[in-house]
């Protein structure tokens, strides 16, 4: 179930894929795709990190880099910014939402979110500028986009593989 933010989102998005000639290349135009991810725990905690510049609570993600799909873009960016490990759920990587926003120097970000979560429980540990939260407090400290993102975990995505396994082991 879109909203009508995001589906004028993803509308920009697919014209701007067919229009970009290198929409993964920060370098080629300013306006370009990234990839983020919506990071959650067995238990349900999001996973968010201090953005240096912006001095914002906000969900890992960032460029592209050359030859890498966009879903492990979010996937990498997760470790780098947060030093977690994150895995896609079992059936493969789930889109989440999709966001348009001004980024730094001009830019205009595509950005696509992916649903990450973390396997092996709630020992991981995030560097001292990431943090968990339950979805209530995240939500407290988003702003408009990532909010959304954060709604979007609660309406659409299974819960995460790992605890919807621990169910399957009790059954």
């Amino acid at each position: 179930m879109l909203d009508a933010r995001e589906e004028a989102a993803r509308r920009r998005t697919l014209r701007m894929l067919e229009w970009l000639a290198d929409p993964f290349d920060r370098d080629a135009d300013p306006c370009h795709v990234t990839g983020s991810a919506i990071v959650v725990d067995p238990t349900g905690r999001v996973l968010l990190h201090r953005h240096v510049r912006l001095g914002r609570w906000l969900q890992p993600g960032g460029h592209v880099e050359r030859g890498e799909d966009v879903h492990e873009a979010a996937r990498r960016e997760t470790l780098e910014e947060t030093g977690v490990e994150s895995v896609h759920p079992s059936g493969g990587p789930l889109l989440l939402h999709v966001d348009v926003h001004e980024g730094p120097l001009g830019h205009v970000h595509l950005d696509v979110r992916w649903l990450l979560e973390v396997p092996g429980g709630t020992g991981t540990r995030p560097r001292t500028d990431a943090a968990w939260f339950e979805p209530v407090a995240a939500r407290a400290l988003a702003d408009r986009s990532l909010d959304d993102a954060l709604r979007a975990l609660t309406l659409r995505a299974p819960r995460p593989s790992t605890e919807r396994a621990e169910r399957e082991d009790r059954a």
